[in-house]
């Protein structure tokens, strides 16, 4: 595979770059919101842990 020419490093980088403004007030407003956020770990860990549990009960149904 070539490597890309350097007009086209240029112009992905500016494409890079006019993404990153373009969406700079939404993830601004996304760090904000999440500062003041209520964390929700059992949210995470209760649906993990199930899944944990699963996979070892599948593990042991083959393994028997």
């Amino acid at each position: 595979m070539e490597s890309l020419s350097t007009w086209e490093n240029l112009l992905l980088g500016a494409l890079a770059l006019l993404m990153i403004f373009w969406m700079k007030p939404g993830i601004k407003a996304a760090m904000e919101k999440s500062k003041t956020a209520k964390s929700d770990w059992p949210g995470l860990l209760i649906p993990l842990v199930l899944v944990v549990l699963f996979v070892v009960f599948l593990i042991a149904m083959v393994k028997s």
